[in-house]
């Protein structure tokens, strides 16, 4: 419903109080959110393997997520007790502009599903991510951006995994091949994920005071926006429709 104000959710959950008597409040309610976010992820990685497990072909990429501006950085108190996964001060290159807060890492199938992600401060490059996905794929080829151009980590991955890292060359380098286009048109599998989770979900806006929080709110977005491709799928329709799964 594009409902991105918990205060609002709760307002209008109260034209239902005669259909929901047991109605819990808006902390108890993010208290059993954050209790149990393991558990709904752990179900969103069964509906993901229910709709593609058998993918051989992935994409990747990364969204950055902002907590607060610039001007408000200083203050931000998000992460004080855990400075090693603090938000930070990162590049958004599409935009030309710096921000403050994270990067948000996904894998997705060629279907669209999404079947890995994780958060780092934004100044962690999307290479480093990289380094984690060897434990969780195998013999499989991985396409990405030229954020991931590395020759080490190309080699890492295919020797230690058999991942093979497909990423398009630049201009400047000696040993420039043509990109393979469908190689680029499946990379945009990826890309326009994010756009349906910033454009239905409102990934990029969130009222969260700490990193929990965040992290929940972020966890849940994804996992609602798994399911909706999951409805389409048993409904024999297009995953990639989620506007209208419900209707």
């Amino acid at each position: 419903m594009s409902i991105d104000s918990e205060n609002l959710l709760f307002d209008r959950l109260k034209d239902y109080s005669a259909e929901m008597p047991n109605l819990i409040s808006r902390r108890q309610y993010n208290d059993r959110r954050k209790f149990t976010r393991r558990l709904y992820e752990k179900i969103r990685k069964r509906i993901a393997d229910k709709m593609d497990g058998a993918e051989e072909y992935f994409c990747v990429d990364s969204k950055p997520i902002e907590v607060c501006r610039l001007a408000r950085a200083s203050r931000c108190t998000m992460g004080a007790t855990d400075y090693s996964s603090a938000p930070a001060m990162g590049y958004r290159a599409t935009q030309d502009m710096y921000y403050f807060g994270y990067k948000l890492h996904a894998v997705c199938g060629l279907s669209g599903v999404i079947h890995s992600y994780d958060m780092t401060p934004a100044n962690v490059h999307d290479i480093n991510y990289m380094k984690d996905i060897k434990f969780e794929f195998h013999d499989c080829s991985i396409f990405g951006d030229r954020a991931y151009i590395s020759a080490e980590l190309k080699q890492d991955l295919f020797s230690s995994v058999g991942i093979k890292l497909e990423v398009p060359y630049r201009l400047n380098m000696k040993d420039r091949k043509p990109t393979f286009k469908p190689f680029v048109k499946a990379r945009k599998r990826i890309e326009t994920n994010f756009s349906q989770l910033c454009d239905q979900f409102i990934i990029f806006r969130n009222y969260a005071r700490q990193k929990a929080g965040l992290f929940t709110r972020i966890i849940g977005k994804i996992s609602a926006f798994t399911v909706l491709q999951y409805i389409n799928y048993i409904n024999e329709r297009p995953i990639g429709r989620v506007k209208y799964a419900l209707s």
